[in-house]
């Protein structure tokens, strides 16, 4: 029996072979590097199109408040369709959703760079994202079914890598791209990755398959989809009205309420579209709750700093991208050995160093200035993207240690949802923050709070006003990391007892895994 299920789904034939062995092998390598292709294709993406969002209200003859909807309709539809993916990957198969998802994404892309108005521009952009939506989840899905448990810590760090270098990496792509180049290109980019990595999926990926008989959740999607939506499209127009207008308010009640609604549903299906007892396992609960605080608090701090370096010291999208590759050097630096601990400890150990590196950091970042050294924030930014590098990924994967293989697929989806509402919360209150500060100091003299403006031709003293509003905000960043502080003290410090293929968790481990007591029982 288990020969056979082995013949049938490699990835899993794969891991149960290396149980005894933690080798990284030239096989897994392969698998990793065609994910990493789709992943960088999908991260870049959007940091790539902010910094063109300018010259695409120009070139159309649009306002902003128009323009914007380039960003925010490829986000609605992440969010539309990352609930899917989970379902989709079950029933279809790993591989067919990534290649589908790919196909996607570059057909978007595509018609995007052929785009003839602001109006066809955002609805080929939403084609994008719903390509984009269900590559994240169903790539760590591959990962995992291919690394098994023993070996997922290293190979998270891996897709890690996109992750937090595309915030890096893509304003220095798209300010040279839209600069020299032109817009389009910004989209045509993603033709040539897209394309590769179709092909090599198509020839390296295992065939998995999948599970034909479970009935799709509609009511769920129905209910889920549009409340995620909501609430981001509420977050996302905060930063243009604040969070006690309407436009705010009413959109984000709508969307708990719905998701409330959800939750209920949810509990009482036997195939939910979300599968919310993952939740009564404690390591995937604490990992979980360390996400969402994490993400909010450290990746909206990480917007800032671009925002700083244009606005205050007035250089260029270009040049603030270069400023910030001490982040991602960091992180390169951090995430592989952070892999690797993750596979032979407790990642709570982990976790808990990482955030005190980016603590460090943000204490520093309290103190800008409008004269700040740049070597000094290069320091605070390097030390931020090796704690970033220490804390994304052993969150995910001792999430992931823990669950049964049938599991993962519905895991993924549910950790993307947590990252993409938690960046966007992220980004909403600390450019509402941000943006009331500077307002509230310079006492009316610029309306829009000087966002959006080059501060190349700021006087010392006004360039001294904005640095302090820009620490000023990281103190409120800082509040957000303590508390994921707390949320990370819950996560295991002992590496988690192994998980049977069959479901039957190792018996000393009952006490983490509730919701497999029945199977262990039952066995």
């Amino acid at each position: 029996m288990s020969s056979l299920s082995a013949a049938h789904n490699p990835p899993v034939a794969a891991a149960q072979e290396g149980q005894g062995s933690h080798r990284i092998d030239r096989g897994l390598l392969a698998i990793s590097a065609v994910v990493v292709l789709g992943a960088i294709m999908s991260i870049l993406d959007t940091t790539v199109v902010n910094v063109a969002i300018n010259t695409l209200a120009h070139d159309f003859k649009t306002s902003l408040t128009t323009i914007q909807w380039v960003a925010t309709g490829y986000t609605l539809a992440l969010a539309t369709v990352i609930p899917i993916s989970g379902w989709a990957a079950d029933r279809f198969g790993t591989k067919r959703i990534y290649m589908l998802s790919i196909a996607l994404f570059i057909t978007g892309s595509a018609l995007s760079g052929l785009s003839w108005s602001a109006q066809s521009l955002i609805a080929f952009r939403v084609l994008q994202g719903l390509g984009g939506g269900m590559l994240m989840p169903s790539a760590m899905t591959i990962l995992t079914h291919a690394a098994g448990p023993h070996r997922v810590g290293r190979v998270m760090s891996i897709i890690g890598v996109p992750m937090l270098l595309g915030p890096i990496l893509g304003p220095i792509l798209g300010g040279w791209l839209v600069a020299d180049v032109s817009w389009r290109w910004i989209f045509f980019i993603n033709l040539p990755i897209g394309l590769i990595a179709l092909l090599l999926s198509q020839r390296i990926l295992p065939r998995d398959i999948g599970s034909r008989g479970e009935p799709f959740d509609t009511l769920g999607l129905l209910l889920l989809s549009p409340s995620l939506a909501l609430i981001i499209y509420g977050l996302a127009e905060s930063t243009a009205h604040g969070f006690g207008s309407a436009q705010v308010i009413a959109p984000a009640l709508v969307g708990l309420a719905l998701l409330c609604l959800f939750v209920v549903h949810e509990l009482r299906q036997s195939h939910p579209l979300i599968d919310l007892r993952l939740f009564i396992n404690r390591t995937f609960a604490s990992a979980s709750l360390t996400m969402i605080l994490v993400v909010i608090s450290v990746f909206g701090a990480m917007l800032l700093m671009p925002l700083y370096f244009q606005a205050v010291r007035g250089e260029s999208a270009l040049q603030s991208g270069l400023l910030l590759v001490p982040q991602g050097l960091g992180a390169m630096v951090a995430m592989p050995l952070a892999g690797q601990l993750s596979d032979r400890t407790g990642v709570g150990r982990i976790v808990l160093a990482g955030l005190v590196l980016v603590i460090a950091s943000i204490v520093g970042l309290t103190q800008l200035g409008g004269a700040t050294s740049y070597w000094l924030i290069g320091g605070l930014l390097f030390l931020i993207g090796a704690g970033m590098g220490s804390t994304m990924m052993p969150i995910m994967s001792g999430a992931m240690q823990t669950l049964r293989r049938e599991k993962i697929a519905r895991a993924s989806t549910t950790l993307n949802i947590i990252q993409q509402v938690g960046a966007s919360i992220g980004t909403a209150v600390m450019t509402v923050i941000l943006t009331s500060t500077l307002k509230a100091r310079l006492s009316g003299s610029r309306p829009d709070g000087g966002l959006g403006q080059s501060g190349r031709h700021l006087s010392a003293h006004l360039r001294a006003i904005m640095g302090g509003a820009f620490g000023h905000t990281y103190w409120w960043a800082l509040g957000l990391v303590l508390a994921s502080v707390l949320a990370a003290v819950l996560l295991p410090r002992r590496k988690p007892a192994p998980v049977a293929e069959g479901g039957q968790a190792d018996r000393s481990h009952l006490s983490e895994r509730r919701e497999e007591l029945p199977a262990v029982l039952g066995a």
